[in-house]
C-alpha cells in the first residue's frame, strides 16, 4: 500500500464539531454506488487562480473509469460553469452540476438551469467590478448565475470584501446569498446549493435507488455532505477544516487511490463471478 492509499480505522476528533472522524474512507463497490464528486481541491489540486488549473490524462482515465464501473452514475458537483468543466474534461461528457447548482445536465443530458435574475446579478456585478478594480490582488468572475472574488493574492481584504458583498447580496431582499470557500467568497441564488443538486440527481436514473457518495473538500460542499449523510450514503471531507463529514481523506492523492481502490474491487467481483 503506498503512503497516498487511504487507511481505515483510525479516529480523531473533529475540529469544533467534538465527535470522533476516522481517517480513511470505507469500502465503496463502484457498481453500486452513485458518485457525486467535487472538482477543485478534490479531483485536482488548488491553483492560485482558476484558469489556472489543469486536468492530466490519467484523471480524465480515472474518472471514466469510475463511470463504466459504475453504469454511469457518476456526477460532477463544482462551482464552476458546466461548460468549463467540460472543457476540463474533454472528450468525456458526464452529468453535472455547475454555479452550485444553479445548472445543472442529468445523464439524459438534459439541461437544467435556475431562472436567474439577470438584472440582479448585473447590478451587483457592475458594483462590485469598480469595487475590485480599486484593490489589486483580487479577481472577479461573473459565471452567468452567480459573482465570485477570489483573495488568495490578496488575503489581508478577506474582510472588507466580505462585508461588501453582504451589502450587496442584502439589496436583493433575499433571492441571493452570500458563501464562502477557500480565499473565496461567492454570491449565488437562494435555495440552490450542491446539496440540492445532489438530491436532484437521485431522482433520476442511473442515480436512483444507489447508496450516494460525495467527496468534497469546501464550505460549499457541507452541504452535499448532509444531504448523502441524510440518504444514508457516504460523505467524505478532503483535507483539513471542520465538516459534518464522519470520513476523512488528506489529499488529492488519497482521493485518487481510494476512488482506484474501488475500481478494481469492482474489477475483481466480475472476475470472481
Amino acid at each position: 500500500m503506498s503512503d497516498a492509499a487511504p487507511r481505515r480505522g483510525e479516529q480523531r476528533r473533529s475540529e469544533g464539531r467534538g465527535r470522533a472522524v476516522r481517517t480513511g474512507a470505507p469500502a465503496v463497490r463502484a457498481a453500486r454506488a452513485a458518485w457525486f464528486l467535487d472538482f477543485d481541491g478534490t479531483l485536482v489540486e488548488l491553483a492560485e487562480t482558476p484558469d489556472q488549473v489543469r486536468v492530466e490524462a490519467e484523471v480524465v482515465d480515472m474518472v471514466r473509469d469510475l463511470e463504466r464501473a459504475s453504469h454511469g452514475a457518476v456526477a460532477l458537483i463544482s462551482g464552476r460553469r458546466i461548460e468549463d468543466i467540460d472543457r476540463l474534461f474533454a472528450p468525456l461528457r458526464l452529468p453535472v452540476a455547475g454555479q452550485h447548482g444553479a445548472e445543472r445536465r442529468g445523464a439524459s443530458g438534459r439541461l437544467h438551469r435556475y431562472p436567474a435574475n439577470r438584472r440582479g446579478i448585473g447590478t451587483m456585478h457592475g458594483m462590485l467590478r469598480a469595487w475590485v478594480e480599486r484593490r489589486p490582488g483580487l479577481l472577479l468572475e461573473n459565471k452567468g448565475s452567480t459573482l465570485a472574488v477570489h483573495y488568495r493574492r490578496a488575503p489581508e481584504l478577506a474582510e472588507p470584501l466580505g462585508t461588501f458583498m453582504l451589502e450587496l447580496v442584502a439589496r436583493m431582499h433575499g433571492s441571493y446569498c452570500l458563501q464562502g470557500g477557500k480565499r473565496v467568497f461567492e454570491i449565488r441564488p437562494s435555495g440552490m446549493d450542491k446539496g440540492s443538486a445532489v438530491l436532484e440527481f437521485m431522482r433520476e436514473p442511473p442515480f436512483i435507488g444507489r447508496m450516494p457518495v460525495f467527496v468534497g473538500d469546501d464550505i460549499s460542499d457541507e452541504s452535499a455532505l448532509a444531504a448523502v449523510l441524510n440518504l444514508g450514503g457516504t460523505a467524505v471531507k478532503v483535507g483539513d477544516g471542520d465538516s459534518i463529514a464522519p470520513w476523512r481523506l488528506q489529499g488529492v492523492a488519497d482521493v485518487h487511490a481510494w476512488i482506484r481502490s474501488s475500481i478494481a474491487a469492482r474489477s475483481s467481483e466480475e472476475e470472481a463471478g
